[in-house]
């Protein structure tokens, strides 16, 4: 599956990378929402895995571009971020995310909430 992630944090975008690319999956990688919206809208993605707090262009502001897309619009999105708060999290899933989990995060959660999330777009001939 393509995974793209949206992260500033350097240390979280390489282990976020590195766990899913350890899983078979094909990750990709940008530093702020900014720059994953303009390559999702190039390249395409199956699912998104995103921060909130990012410079340019914060989680929410991807996610809103994402649910305002006719092309992105039923894309899994699961953000992935240090704001743990009961409201941050209603706010991600008001916002339109499919999942939240908080860093610090367990590797195989991580992988097993990524698999949930891909079970969605098996059917849509990705």
């Amino acid at each position: 599956m393509r995974i793209l992630i949206a992260e500033d944090d350097d240390n979280f975008r390489a282990l976020i990378t590195e766990v899913l690319d350890g899983a078979g999956h094909a990750p990709v990688a940008e530093v702020n929402g900014r720059l994953a919206w303009e390559r999702l809208n190039r390249e395409g993605a199956d699912l998104v895995v995103t921060d909130i707090n990012m410079p340019e262009m914060d989680g929410f502001g991807l996610l809103k571009n994402i649910r305002s897309s006719e092309r992105f619009s039923g894309m899994p999105v699961l953000m992935l971020t240090i704001r743990e708060l009961a409201e941050d999290q209603v706010a991600g899933y008001e916002t339109g995310a499919d999942d939240y989990l908080t860093k610090p995060f367990d590797n195989e959660v991580f992988l097993a909430r990524v698999r949930v999330l891909g079970r969605r777009i098996s059917g849509r001939g990705r």
